[in-house]
């Protein structure tokens, strides 16, 4: 054999069993591991979709249905459905899984939290979901819901672990105040919280967050070889999109920087062309003008690009947008927040008459504040206040919960 493609080979060859080596396990392949143990002679709901997978992309759906002494019984679907192919915000039905033919309980449409019905029967629910580590992103709404549900039913309620694609040292944005709870923030805990699903679920457990401060037997299946500071990059793990428009690993960062806006319904935030969360743009915005104010505010981490563009789909009048393309130059110094805030500073300070806050429909304004977790950052900005005076607030708040949280922290 050619010394060369020898040495290759032999260079791939080490190469591989470092990547092996190096993968994280989530808690589907270390559960798997242990023998199913804490499933053994179970009947099992499981809450999954298709995220639910091993670091080799075998679905969770699948591992336990085949897994000896484990009864796999019913499957729930969160927002987008179990397989993934519902839009977001639209109602999933109750069905027939095609594949399995077990029965599929939706938990994102009339009903969002399971039924004692549903739950008939059952031993243990199980939740195996990647989440994006945002607040508002809806999973971990459900895994609350579900949570409730374990504790009126007496029945368990296992969290097969996985990372947090914003590490689990990011902690920014504000935090939920109690009358802008919803479906998109249920919990009192910051925009991005840095934690795993697991060490949220402990959290809304032993705090006394569900309803009526109840707790279920709650078992979590902890990561090997997760650590806080890994971006999903540092993991080996295959990406899965955990929704359409989360196309790859980077993009919940650009969620953070950007998905407020998407709520106004006044200025695209690049869902309905090829950057879901990446670009910020309208057809009345001047995109050099925009670039060169934020470029010149010094935020740590990021460029803004002037850019046009057509969105192809929500949006298909065939308008030219214009605005700018964020791009991440060091994510580690990037503060994701602090660009949210600057973007939405920008557009209301350039661009008076088109108000993006005014031309809001009353709906969209609410929901905004909802999502948001409080209303304090419009009405900042509604009175010319400023990024730093929104980020004096929101340090004093994510110092508390920086306390609070140190209890329920799995890894290091």
């Amino acid at each position: 054999m050619n010394k060369g493609i020898l040495l290759f080979a032999l260079l791939w060859l080490l190469n591989a069993s470092a990547f092996a080596g190096d993968r994280v396990k989530p808690g589907i392949d270390v559960l798997r591991e242990r023998g199913f143990d804490i499933l053994k002679g179970k009947r099992v709901g499981l809450i999954t979709n298709p995220t639910g997978v091993t670091s080799t992309l075998e679905t969770t759906v699948d591992v336990l249905a085949q897994a000896p002494g484990v009864t796999l019984v019913a499957l729930f679907g969160p927002e987008h459905g179990v397989r993934g192919d519902r839009e977001a915000g639209k109602y999933v039905e109750s069905t027939v899984d095609e594949v399995t033919r077990l029965p599929v309980y939706s938990l994102y449409g009339k009903t969002r939290k399971p039924t004692p019905e549903m739950l008939k029967g059952l031993d243990v629910l199980v939740y195996d979901i990647q989440d994006i580590g945002v607040r508002s992103y809806t999973y971990i709404s459900t895994m609350g819901y579900a949570m409730e549900a374990a504790a009126e039913n007496g029945i368990e309620f296992v969290v097969l672990d996985r990372p947090n694609p914003l590490t689990g040292v990011r902690v920014e944005g504000t935090m939920l105040e109690d009358e802008f709870k919803s479906f998109v923030g249920m919990y009192p805990i910051p925009y991005v919280y840095g934690l795993t699903a697991g060490e949220l679920a402990r959290m809304i457990n032993e705090e006394g967050w569900l309803q009526g401060g109840r707790r279920c037997r709650l078992n979590v299946v902890p990561m090997e070889g997760w650590q806080r500071r890994m971006w999903w990059s540092d993991t080996g793990l295959p990406w899965v999109p955990p929704s359409p428009h989360i196309p790859d690993q980077e993009t919940p960062m650009f969620y953070v920087m950007t998905g407020l806006l998407g709520e106004l319904g006044t200025v695209n935030q690049g869902v309905g062309y090829t950057l879901p969360f990446r670009v910020v743009g309208a057809p009345w915005i001047d995109g050099r003008r925009l670039a060169r104010y934020l470029n010149s505010q010094g935020i740590a981490g990021v460029r803004f690009r002037p850019m046009s563009y057509r969105p192809f789909y929500f949006d298909t009048t065939g308008q030219l947008y214009q605005g700018v393309q964020i791009h991440v130059t060091d994510r580690s110094r990037i503060e994701l927040a602090v660009v949210q805030f600057a973007v939405l500073e920008a557009l209301y300070r350039l661009f008076p008459d088109r108000d993006i806050f005014q031309r809001a429909k009353t709906e969209k304004i609410q929901m905004f504040d909802k999502v948001n977790g409080s209303n304090r950052v419009r009405e900042l900005l509604q009175t010319k206040g400023n990024v730093d005076d929104i980020l004096r607030v929101i340090d004093r708040e994510r110092a508390q919960f920086m306390i609070k949280r140190e209890k329920y922290l799995l890894y290091e």
